[in-house]
């Protein structure tokens, strides 16, 4: 049948919706959000029969089975969960890090009022981030801290708070651009201030601080280049080195340190090299440092300030901090993932440090597990391999650890990858893997509790030949 005449087969909204089929998902689902759904759903059957993947038109009932798992994708917690075997760990398209429990369970009690900004002690309106700045300074030793929906909002709050209208000094080698093509840059243009470049792309020293500071000059900013780095020929001042310039020649001038991911803890106890250390930014004589949440933190995406007091106490104040602020589940998550900081937890606690952790013999064990279930589908290989796993989301991008990976290859060469993998994509939960050597391989560091269990139930049906 040529393509023209399956677009015509396609039935309309009203006559799936008046179907024995669109009935039953009628009373399961809704009338509203079936329509909503269909919509959708029809585009993208019209847009795979215009590129010839699809041959026929579904009868109602097989319809009514994919619009069903696409109705409880978007109706039901399953349909958002994701199953990450790509071997990054903080996979920005997979919401980053996953909740600790206790962050997860902290988000129940949002079915009924909950103690948001009201002091408990006299019951009057108070900062409702009081708990997280609290936290944040004792694992800091900052004097004040504040929360806001992320950390490039949080550049932009602080050099308009602190700066507007005037000059904000930064190396050319920290211009960086950040996902989604954000570009320091703009920010700080959005920000009211005026840039002033110093130094080169890969060469900047103190002395280009020195001979630009005056007095038009609002802060000096530093940014750690999370997701890059310039080799060879190339260097800049750190954090402790400009701070020790400003205390001798510009003490007046606020210190900024942007550190993107925002480490709390040392690295190195994994294995890694070290991101730095929100502490030591602190110590070194940062004003303010700004950083992620929802990174090496392993919170909800935010971003959050802490530093000196008087500088907090401004950005309070500036009409942004309003329009920046964020709500109670945020601040909720971001409680209780501090906790496992506080109580030095983290490795059992919080999903990103354990997974860190996890042992290549325990990896292995898990990929020959999977493997043994997938020993009955026809038409495959399985090998079990050394492999690496990277942090991701800009954090350490040279880094990476260790993993076990299960490699799954076709015997006929027809296979469509590409189509397989969209198939895990479709699952439910969705499975995200990895193509490399005309094969699909899961890495097995990236793996949450379950979520082998997960890849045992579902990739038989998904690799048979049946399916491909």
């Amino acid at each position: 049948m040529s393509r023209d005449l399956l677009l015509r087969e396609i039935p309309s909204i009203s006559k799936f919706m008046e179907s024995n089929e669109g009935e039953q998902l009628i009373s399961e689902f809704g009338a509203g959000v079936i329509k909503f759904y269909l919509r959708s759903y029809f585009d993208r059957l019209r847009k795979e029969i215009r590129k010839g993947e699809r041959a026929n038109i579904p009868t109602f009932a097989k319809l009514a089975t994919e619009i069903k798992d696409g109705l409880k994708r978007i109706t039901s917690p399953m349909g958002r969960k994701a199953v990450n075997a790509t071997g990054i760990l903080l996979h920005t398209a997979l919401g980053r890090a996953p909740y600790a429990d206790n962050a997860r369970d902290s988000l129940s009690v949002f079915n009924s009022y909950s103690v948001l900004q009201a002091g408990l002690e006299d019951g009057k309106r108070c900062k409702r981030d009081a708990e997280v700045e609290a936290m944040i300074c004792e694992l800091t030793g900052a004097e004040a801290a504040t929360v806001i929906n992320n950390n490039a909002e949080g550049t932009m709050l602080i050099i308009n708070a602190l700066a507007s209208g005037k000059e904000a000094v930064i190396s050319r080698g920290q211009l960086v651009e950040i996902g989604g093509s954000f570009r320091m840059p703009d920010v700080m243009e959005q920000s009211g201030a005026k840039m002033v470049e110093i130094g080169t792309t890969n060469r900047t020293h103190l002395k280009d601080y020195s001979a630009v500071v005056n007095d038009e000059t609002g802060v000096v900013v530093h940014v750690h280049t999370s997701n890059y780095r310039v080799r060879g020929f190339a260097g800049t001042p750190n954090i402790k080195e400009i701070c020790e310039l400003r205390k001798k020649e510009f003490p007046n001038i606020p210190v900024i340190d942007d550190i993107g991911s925002g480490a709390l803890i040392s690295l190195s106890e994994f294995g890694l090299t070290d991101e730095p250390l929100i502490r030591d930014s602190i110590l070194a004589g940062s004003d303010l440092v700004c950083f992620s949440g929802d990174k090496l933190i392993c919170g909800p995406q935010c971003g959050i300030i802490c530093g000196k007091k008087e500088f907090i106490e401004k950005i309070r104040k500036n009409p942004f901090a309003r329009m920046f602020r964020v709500d109670k589940m945020t601040l909720a998550v971001m409680e209780s993932t501090l906790v496992h900081f506080l109580n030095k937890t983290y490795k059992e606690a919080i999903p990103f440090y354990k997974m860190l952790s996890a042992k290549i013999a325990d990896l292995e064990v898990k990929a020959a597990k999977i493997a043994d279930v997938l020993n009955t589908v026809k038409g495959i290989s399985i090998e079990i391999l050394d492999g690496s796993a990277c942090i991701g989301s800009g954090s350490i991008p040279d880094e990476h650890i260790a993993d076990k990976i299960l490699k799954i290859s076709f015997e006929s060469k027809s296979v469509s990858l590409e189509k397989i993998t969209k198939q895990l994509r479709f699952n439910l939960p969705s499975i995200f893997a990895r193509i490399n050597e005309n094969a699909i391989v899961f890495s097995m560091r990236t793996l949450l509790d379950g979520d082998d269990t997960i890849l045992m139930q579902s990739l038989p049906a998904l690799l048979d030949g049946e399916h491909r």
